[in-house]
């Protein structure tokens, strides 16, 4: 290995992400990683635990910043709303739509890390789910709406990182929101 360079994390991030987009996430492995960034793959192991954690790395960050955000947002919010809003703010934190972009395609490609990107949503809904109870909401309200809340920011986020797609990913989530109050509202008014 040469000198030492500083941001190793970030390195070995940006070099997993390319070897996954050159090779596939299978047939990468840490060793490959930790070469292509120019460290060991103990320094490797000091930053992640895997080679998956390297595309979901700080997640638990961003669980703990929507709770935040969720505990900031007026009593007076609706429930939905008040979800809506923390993921908003959990949105302004994913500034880099091109990494989103090629880890998306990534996770796309395999089954292993559709899955886990699932496990890190249905935290999310629990977390939401917590704080909204937390807030006084009852079951099944507290569920549905952050059930629904990690729904719409899905399909933002889905919005978001294609090609095409101007908008921030904040804004993405109001749209969304908004569209699904539309779609309730038609929905309803039909009965």
């Amino acid at each position: 290995m040469g000198r030492w360079e500083p941001d190793a994390a970030g390195r070995l991030r940006a070099a997993a992400l390319e070897l996954f987009l050159e090779r596939g996430y299978e047939q990468t492995t840490v060793a490959d990683i930790a070469e292509r960034a120019g460290v060991t793959a103990r320094t490797f192991f000091r930053h992640f635990a895997d080679k998956r954690e390297v595309l979901f790395a700080g997640g638990g960050v961003l669980e703990a910043q929507l709770v935040t955000a969720l505990d900031a947002v007026p009593a007076s919010a609706a429930p939905l709303t008040a979800a809506g809003r923390a993921l908003e703010a959990v949105a302004d934190l994913l500034a880099d739509r091109e990494f989103s972009r090629r880890r998306q395609v990534v996770i796309a490609a395999n089954a292993e890390l559709r899955e886990r990107e699932l496990i890190k949503l249905a935290a999310w809904s629990s977390s939401l789910a917590d704080g909204l109870r937390r807030r006084g909401v009852a079951e099944p309200a507290a569920r549905l709406a952050a059930e629904t809340a990690v729904a719409v920011f899905r399909v933002a986020f889905e919005r978001w990182v294609a090609e095409d797609e101007q908008a921030g990913l904040a804004e993405l989530v109001r749209d969304s929101l908004a569209e699904l109050g539309r779609l309730t509202r038609r929905t309803t008014s039909r009965r």
